[in-house]
């Protein structure tokens, strides 16, 4: 098979892996969760918790990812882990026991996992063994196209099909995403050179500049997850906007699908860190709007900033994780996935207090902000760490 074709059907993987285990298992919730609170009882704590244990799930998955380094081990556990992502999705439609929806939540993090991290480390290897350049701009598109499809279905099937009916539909559109997703993916290859022969050579960063990192993507977890989960619901209460949310997700989803492709090109010209402090501090920016400035221009505008940095900056964290270990990508990918997994437990949960306390989702927001100027701090140090990494390394030669 001609290798270009070869790439796009591994890429293809990916975007569908993504689509159904994280744009389906996953953000199906963020839309469906005000008609569910209409409809199936759903108070505004129970919303909190619920995605604060789907990131428990995923923070499994994360655990799992780092402590596995067979690739056969991870491409039969990726495999699995879509077939759970499409039965986890059907889950939600079955009952209205808020401890089953649990379960379902925390099996749907447990898959999201299985796609962000075992599929994208094994779609990295394979790029890399390949001799093909390591981004994952096509593969991450698959979250964005997942949102804005979620929105979409919502958006057109809401005044005809109730909360449970529509997890039904979400239920045959993933059955549909599993097949790419799993035959466009070949078996793994473990051998230690690429396909012309090259060894493949592990590069791991400093200690201190992983810790850093792993605290500046912890802050990135915590913005990123608060207003992904409870953006809609947020809309829907602001004065001018009732009912928009879904649209506004839709937006997100737009925004979210090109951006990884174009955070590559960024990072090419002035290196990851530099991105990924680009990227934050236009996310700072896009959570902000629509409580600061509100209405619809406001809205739409943080809706285009926040859906066009967030998946960039988790693109720009991986794509790192795979220069500095090419041979078992995942190992690192899952330890900053436990850093951004414990925020994406902690986010939800404090939001879903104070909606609970102030009847509203919209203070989470400012959480989300703070913690995202926290880690562009964060990202200001580890430039001076990176740069002292740097020195000492080309000065270790001479010595």
């Amino acid at each position: 098979m001609d290798e270009q074709v070869q790439r796009l059907k591994v890429l293809g993987a990916g975007v569908f892996s993504m689509m159904l285990a994280l744009g389906i298992a996953r953000f199906a919730y963020t839309p469906l969760l005000p008609l569910m609170q209409a409809q199936a009882g759903l108070g505004l704590a129970e919303g909190g918790w619920l995605a604060a244990i789907n990131y428990a799930g995923y923070l499994t998955g994360a655990l799992t990812a780092a402590s596995i380094s067979d690739l056969v081990l991870k491409d039969r556990l990726y495999r699995i882990g879509m077939v759970v992502a499409v039965l986890s999705t059907l889950m939600m439609a079955l009952t209205t026991d808020v401890w089953l929806w649990a379960v379902s939540r925390y099996l749907a993090g447990l898959s999201s996992s299985a796609s962000m991290l075992l599929g994208t480390g094994l779609i990295l290897n394979w790029l890399i063994r390949h001799n093909h350049r390591p981004e994952l701009g096509i593969h991450f598109s698959g979250l964005g196209l997942g949102i804005a499809g979620c929105s979409i279905v919502v958006a057109l099937l809401g005044a005809v099909l109730d909360w449970r009916e529509q997890w039904y539909a979400f239920t045959a559109i993933a059955c549909v995403l599993l097949v790419p997703a799993l035959a466009w993916l070949p078996a793994p290859d473990s051998s230690a050179v690429t396909k012309t022969g090259a060894p493949m050579h592990d590069n791991p960063p400093g200690a201190l500049f992983l810790r850093l990192l792993m605290a500046a993507y912890f802050c990135a977890g915590v913005g990123y997850v608060i207003s992904a989960t409870f953006i809609v619901a947020i809309v829907n209460r602001l004065p001018g906007l009732e009912g928009q949310g879904s649209w506004i997700f839709l937006v997100i989803g737009l925004a979210a699908a090109p951006t990884c492709i174009v955070w590559d090109l960024v990072a090419r010209r002035t290196g990851e860190l530099n991105a990924l402090l680009l990227a934050a501090m236009l996310q700072i920016v896009g959570i902000l709007l629509p409580v600061l400035i509100g209405g619809v221009l406001g809205t739409v505008a943080g809706a285009v900033l926040f859906g066009g940095t967030f998946m960039g900056m988790v693109s720009l964290v991986l794509t790192m994780a795979g220069r500095y270990y090419p041979t078992r990508p995942a190992k690192m990918m899952g330890r900053m996935t436990i850093s951004y997994g414990a925020a994406q437990i902690l986010g939800p949960a404090v939001t879903g207090w104070l909606g609970a306390t102030f009847g509203s989702y919209a203070g989470g927001l400012y959480v989300a902000a703070s913690a995202l100027g926290l880690g562009v701090v964060v990202l200001l140090v580890l430039k001076v760490v990176e740069r002292r990494d740097l020195h000492a390394a080309r000065v270790a030669p001479a010595a």
